[in-house]
């Protein structure tokens, strides 16, 4: 169905048309209003389009407001402030929408009528090291992006890009050699492999003769040693095991994990391609792409091959991003890193652009996970936090508030319930943040059943779900009814606006925007029902009877619950029945 949103924008764009405005428009031609006190939905077009134009913005507002006038969806729009367009939708229409939209598993929104095909590449931690909090971002984001990707119809391939190929293996392979203990690699093979490297590498700096072994060993991989290749497999192995009891017990998947090594082979190719096509040229020996035509890279060469002759890690992505483009006919690439690879990603996008590569590259980058000191979260001692001790954590924290609060629950099911809120909560305090902005880690917080978080959603829809439960046992059902009380309108148009924020969290790569739809949902479902009975609904003037009454309320819990659930879902949350 075609949503207040959309109608709207195609409504403004086409009056946009008659002034002359052509592309580009602005990106968000409508989005929901701050206060709902001034309105339901608003436009800033006037103040770009005035500003860009040389017009007087709230003149132009004014002419524009006369232009629209009402239409089904909307009163006249009203031009408030510097030159804002607010619109009231009719609240008729609005409910005879949202009846429309119950018992509709995909809530009216339709997939997209071109879909892309969207490659995400997400996580890739080291293979030889714990994964840290710093991955926690990464993986989370990644997860939840391809989620919304994919309801909104497009064919999307997620991959987890291992860094598998590195110069740590030489002192890895060279510690195993001299360390290695065989029941300690199956029984935790990243915490081990970790150790050993940093055995090594310590052990180098006092005396440049290991390093010089330790290179030696890594020569002797890339060149194809038997005895070198058959211990890598090994620690690749062991450590992916390890790796996919943390992702399953995140709820994340991949339909590829490919490591830096599946394009070893490809990386002369690349190198000579680039060179062939005038794109790279050697410099001091060494191989670079230069950018000449672009300001912001005009003395920032994208090193490609050394001069020894050994490649980069920007040669393993360009041999990866062909490959996407060759054998998955990606249209759309997702690389989500944290903010200090920006640099890196820019000189991706633009070789690749120059390379005649038909795809578009956007660089997901985030901010980072601050202590209470406002710092980079690190242990006591100083030591970056492992992540399956942060998980872990999370699980015992949210445990201990379930003890207290439901000390008569069964403990199979406390358990199964602490790992849904403590997981929860570690997704949503990450995801609810503006992804580009550093955040500051609170247990206390994020594990809080108020404010903007996992438990207050998750308490939410276990009491909708709860009051749905004992509607069916008194044989009550949802229906089309009376909705007119100001929470009700409030909360039936905040429904109606699910799609355009799952289209703007695509625009945008932001779940953020998810998040704050659904806490909008959650407090506006809270004041709905303190405000109005549903299962036992008082007389209302003007109303057909208590019971038609009662079943357009069930109906809008009904509405709430499965927006709600598929947010939750989105966000790689776990719904629950009871807390």
């Amino acid at each position: 169905m075609q949503f207040p949103a959309e109608f709207l924008g195609e409504k403004l764009a086409s009056v946009l048309a008659t002034y002359g405005f052509g592309s580009p428009l602005p990106e968000l031609l409508i989005e929901p209003c701050a206060d709902p006190r001034f309105g339901d939905l608003q436009s800033n077009a006037a103040l770009i389009l005035g500003k860009r134009h040389g017009r007087e913005p709230r003149m132009l507002a004014a002419e524009l407001a006369a232009s629209v006038g009402a239409t089904e969806w909307s009163l006249p729009p009203e031009v408030a402030g510097p030159g804002f367009l607010n619109f009231r939708l009719k609240p008729d229409r609005c409910v005879s929408a949202f009846f429309s939209l119950i018992g509709d598993s995909r809530l009216g929104i339709e997939e997209a009528k071109e879909p892309q095909r969207v490659v995400v590449d997400f996580s890739s931690p080291n293979i030889a090291k714990e994964m840290h909090v710093g991955h926690l971002r990464s993986t989370i984001l990644g997860e939840c992006l391809a989620r919304v990707y994919r309801f909104l119809g497009h064919r999307v391939t997620t991959v987890n890009h291992l860094g598998d190929w590195g110069t740590q293996f030489g002192m890895v392979l060279l510690g195993f050699k001299r360390h290695g203990e065989e029941a300690r690699l199956e029984e935790r093979p990243l915490e081990y492999l970790e150790e050993l490297y940093q055995q090594i590498q310590s052990a180098a700096k006092e005396n440049p003769a290991i390093r010089e072994e330790a290179k030696a060993e890594l020569w002797k991989l890339q060149n194809g040693d038997p005895e070198n290749l058959a211990l890598w497999r090994r620690f690749i192995a062991a450590s992916q095991v390890e790796l996919s009891r943390l992702y399953e017990e995140l709820g994340v998947h991949f339909d590829f994990t490919m490591g830096e090594s599946a394009y070893r082979d490809q990386l002369p190719s690349v190198v000579r391609d680039l060179q062939a096509s005038g794109i790279a040229q050697p410099s001091q020996g060494a191989v670079c792409v230069f950018f000449p035509d672009d300001p912001e890279l005009q003395d920032k060469p994208f090193l490609i091959q050394k001069s020894d002759g050994a490649y980069l890690y920007a040669t393993t992505d360009l041999a990866a991003l062909r490959f996407r483009v060759e054998e998955w006919k990606a249209d759309r690439i997702l690389y989500i890193t944290d903010g200090r690879q920006r640099l890196h990603f820019q000189q991706l996008a633009a070789t690749a652009k120059r390379w005649g590569l038909p795809v578009r590259i956007e660089h997901v980058w985030f901010g980072s996970i601050l202590g209470e000191d406002k710092k980079p979260l690190k242990t006591r001692e100083g030591k970056p936090i492992k992540l399956r001790e942060l998980l872990a954590e999370a699980l015992r924290r949210a445990y201990a508030i379930l003890a207290e609060k439901r000390p008569d629950l069964p403990e199979e099911r406390k358990v199964r319930i602490a790992r849904a809120v403590g997981l929860g909560a570690l997704k949503y305090a990450d995801l609810s943040q503006n992804r580009n902005l550093d955040y500051v880690f609170r247990w206390e917080k994020l594990l809080s059943f108020e404010g903007n978080t996992a438990p207050y959603l998750l308490n939410a829809y276990v009491r909708i779900r709860a009051i749905l439960r004992k509607a069916d046992a008194s044989g009550i059902s949802a229906a089309h009814g009376p909705l007119r009380e100001p929470t009700e309108l409030r909360l039936v148009k905040l429904l109606l606006d699910f799609c355009p924020t799952l289209e703007r969290v695509e625009s945008e790569s932001r779940p953020h925007f998810l998040c704050t739809y659904l806490y909008e949902v959650a407090r506006a479902f809270h004041r709905f029902y303190e405000s109005c009975p549903v299962l036992q609904p008082g007389p209302h003037p003007g109303t057909e009877s208590v019971g038609s009454q009662r079943a357009a309320r069930l109906a809008l819990c009904q509405g709430t619950a499965a927006t709600l659930g598929t947010g939750l879902d989105l966000l790689g949350i776990e719904r629950l029945e009871e807390m």
